[in-house]
């Protein structure tokens, strides 16, 4: 990279990261599961020149993961600029033209966040949409709405079927493989008052367990994994040559699961690697055996500093 290209890129990383306060490196630390040792972000930017999709499994309140994949994002841009693309659990696909929209400067910052259906905490993933606006970059609106999901699990995959072909544009073909092997135990675990599965905050959005109103958990979860999948799958196969950075809450690819399975089913040749984020009360003095199996690459962030949002 030209140093004209890096002063031209660095206004945009302050504008990116100025919004997550003191978060520095010793608020987390990264591990390889295939080196054994600790990394950087930088090696595993380096790492993604031999894979095509990157999933950030995140905890929807962590602050230090916020910044993590803000800066992860820019660095992956650092390295290959206009071929690299953002992918978002937190945008359904029924809004990616309000996403365009929005991108190409058409429409204003307050019709974006009432149309494009933000999260309440869109602070936390802004600077990746203006990072990726600024730079002239595609966002994946990879989700499923919720509508959907909820139908699915109160009805199955037949109500699904029995949509317009205008509504099955917004979720992945049916029929839809369903969670199973270890995943579907993870799930089934969810419908458990006694036994609680993980800390990640990204199992509140997920629709009422299986035991409340014989609400089907494993379907509606899966349709949100197979569409994630889906809309990661038909992009790259419509646009050769560009990676992807997909973040998501953990739940949905840690161990490999999920959509990172799902997405193999679509499109085997795709090679992923994954990203598990989370706390641990024992930072910085980490036992990593606890955490590799989570994913290829695994961080562990300072549980002390404040949360963005309170559970």
């Amino acid at each position: 990279m030209n140093f004209i290209k890096t002063l031209l890129i660095f206004p945009l990383l302050i504008i990116g990261f100025q919004s997550f306060g003191q978060v520095s490196e010793k608020n987390y630390k990264i591990y390889s599961q295939k080196s054994g040792k600790e990394v950087t972000l930088n090696d595993i930017a380096e790492d993604m020149k031999n894979y095509d999709v990157l999933f950030f499994g995140e905890e929807h309140n962590d602050s230090v993961a916020h910044y993590l994949e803000n800066k992860m994002f820019e660095i992956l841009y650092l390295k290959f600029t206009n071929s690299i693309t953002l992918s978002m659990e937190m945008f359904d696909r029924d809004v990616q033209l309000v996403m365009n929209e929005y991108l190409n400067g058409y429409i204003r910052t307050k019709n974006f966040n009432k149309d494009a259906r933000v999260w309440n905490n869109y602070k936390d993933y802004k600077p990746m949409v203006e990072f990726a606006k600024n730079n002239k970059l595609d966002v994946i609106c990879s989700n499923a709405p919720s509508r959907y999901t909820n139908l699915a699990g109160r009805k199955g995959q037949k109500a699904l079927m029995e949509l317009p072909e205008e509504s099955k544009k917004y979720f992945a073909p049916l029929p839809y493989d369903t969670a199973s092997g270890k995943y579907y135990e993870k799930l089934i675990q969810l419908t458990s008052h006694d036994t609680p599965l993980t800390t990640d905050t990204s199992v509140k959005n997920m629709p009422p367990m299986a035991s409340m109103g014989g609400f089907n958990l494993i379907v509606a979860q899966s349709l949100w994994d197979a569409t994630m999948a889906y809309s990661i799958s038909n992009y790259v196969k419509k646009n050769k040559g560009k990676k992807v950075f997909q973040v998501n809450g953990r739940f949905h690819s840690d161990e490999g699961f999920a959509i990172v399975s799902q997405l193999k089913k679509y499109s085997p040749k795709i090679k992923s690697l994954v990203i598990s984020t989370g706390e641990d009360d024992s930072f910085p003095n980490i036992d990593w055996n606890k955490h590799k199996h989570l994913g290829d690459y695994i961080i562990i962030t300072d549980p002390s500093v404040p949360k963005t949002y309170k559970e």
